[in-house]
This record gives structure tokens, C-alpha cells and sequence, in this order.
């Protein structure tokens, strides 16, 4: 099972560790692709503080973002499961995994990003503000640019079982699965029960638990509809949409 995260906005600072070695980075066949947003987006930052706040969407208390990107060549830099934070994060709490659960993690999860297209949360990236729906100067949105490369490289690296698919909208553009691919790939919503609605912070924090249980279960569903049935195992609540590969979870508690 391959699992297809979202990265966060915020992150936590890249520490003391040796930098970046962008040649040890997982999915070697981006690594071009990699280079050119790394090598533009430093070379923005440290040129036009203002412009590359407007192009990165930063308020004026971000601003420090853009001298944090300058310097990503030679900042530290952790395993990107402990540089991603927020909701979805705290709630799938790699740190605390089992040796066995956190070797799944290793494995089985990939976290989309606008720098460096897709990491695994083992590989070690320094902390950076760059999203998907950044239209660099140069190189345009790079959701369009992540596009040809991820199509060579991502069916091999979600090989023969389930593709479960969390990711945002915006980080979704990048690659969109095909074919026979599709057919195994599922997706989740979150729904508040009695409302039926979509609560951004529960929907996260609901996905971040749903990826701890079936890491901690050593879960290998093969389909959508297995996804169901080991979910369902693992208590939660679960209706199949009608739409291919599309599932959703109920809650009752907004938490």
C-alpha cells in the first residue's frame, strides 16, 4: 500500500543536522525536476525579498520564510516526518509509532511538496516554505511542472497494491492516477455524521489517525473496497460513495 499525503503548511525549523544531499533523496527520476525549483527558488529569494513574498504568498509576518529558503543548500536538515507538523501530523504521531509501524511508515508513505515534488518521511529535507499553488517566474505553477516527471516515476513507486490517496486538491494536480492504476487507487472524505459536512481540522486529524491504524494494524488492503472492510475492522465508520474509489468516514465528535 503506497499512502499519498498532503505536506504542512507549517513546519518545524531544519535543527542542526548535515544538509541537504539532494542525491539521497527518495525517487531518484525527480531529481532534475527537483533541481530546477531548488535553484530557482533560492535564487528568488535571495534577489527580491518583497517579490518572492508575493510570489510565495507570504503576509508580512512570514517574511523570515524567504530568508529561511536562501539558505537551503547549506541549512540542516531531519527526516521529513519530523519537519512536517500540523493536525494531520500530531494525529498520525510518527515519533510514537512501534519499531514495526514506523518501518511501514518508511515504506509506505509519500508526501507531496511544491519544492521537492514527493519525499518519503524517512528522507532528510531542511525547512522550507514553497507550496503547490506557487507559480514561479521561471518555471511557472508547479503543479504543471511536477506533472512529467511524476508520471514516469510515480506508477513504479506505487507498484502492484493500493494507492490511497489523502492529498489536497492542489498538491492532487500534480499527478493524477490512470488507467488500471485508478481503478486501485482510493480516496477518503471526512464527514461530520450529523451534518454530513467536511470540517477542515477534524477532516485532517481523522485522515492522520485513519494512516497511524493501518500502520499500526500492518493493514495491506489491496482495493477500495478492502480499504473499507479493514476501516471498518478498525472501527470506524465507513460508506462507499458510488464513485469509484471514493469513500466516506463518519464522526461523530468534531476533535
Amino acid at each position: 500500500m503506497l499512502v499519498l499525503l498532503p505536506p504542512s503548511e507549517g513546519k518545524a525549523s531544519s535543527g542542526r543536522g548535515a544538509p541537504l544531499k539532494p542525491e539521497s533523496l527518495s525517487l531518484p527520476g525527480l531529481a532534475e525536476a527537483r533541481a530546477a525549483v531548488l535553484d530557482e527558488l533560492v535564487e528568488l529569494c535571495a534577489a527580491d525579498e518583497d517579490k518572492a513574498r508575493e510570489v510565495l504568498g507570504l503576509s508580512e509576518g512570514l517574511r523570515g520564510e524567504v530568508a529561511k529558503n536562501t539558505g537551503l543548500r547549506t541549512a540542516g536538515a531531519r527526516p521529513a516526518g519530523e519537519i512536517y507538523t500540523g493536525v494531520l501530523y500530531d494525529a498520525l504521531g510518527l515519533a510514537t509509532l512501534d519499531a514495526p509501524a514506523r518501518k511501514r511508515a518508511g515504506s509506505s508513505l509519500l508526501v507531496f511538496s511544491g519544492l521537492w515534488g514527493a519525499v518519503r518521511v524517512t528522507d532528510r529535507i531542511p525547512s522550507y516554505r514553497c507550496s503547490m499553488g506557487v507559480k514561479l517566474p521561471g518555471l511557472g505553477a508547479l503543479g504543471a511542472h511536477w506533472r512529467g516527471a511524476m508520471a514516469s516515476v510515480m506508477p513504479e513507486a506505487a507498484g502492484d497494491g493500493l494507492v490511497l490517496d489523502l492529498r489536497s486538491s492542489a498538491y492532487a494536480s500534480a499527478w493524477k492516477p490512470k488507467g488500471e492504476l485508478a481503478a486501485r487507487t482510493a480516496t477518503v472524505r471526512v464527514l461530520h455524521a450529523p451534518t454530513r459536512k467536511v470540517v477542515s481540522h477534524f477532516n485532517k486529524a481523522t485522515k492522520g489517525r485513519i494512516v497511524r491504524s493501518l500502520l499500526e494494524a500492518g493493514a495491506a488492503p489491496g482495493s477500495p473496497a478492502e480499504l473499507a472492510e479493514v476501516l471498518r475492522d478498525l472501527r470506524y465508520v465507513v460508506e462507499e460513495t458510488g464513485k469509484a474509489g471514493a469513500l466516506d468516514v463518519l464522526v461523530d465528535e468534531i476533535h
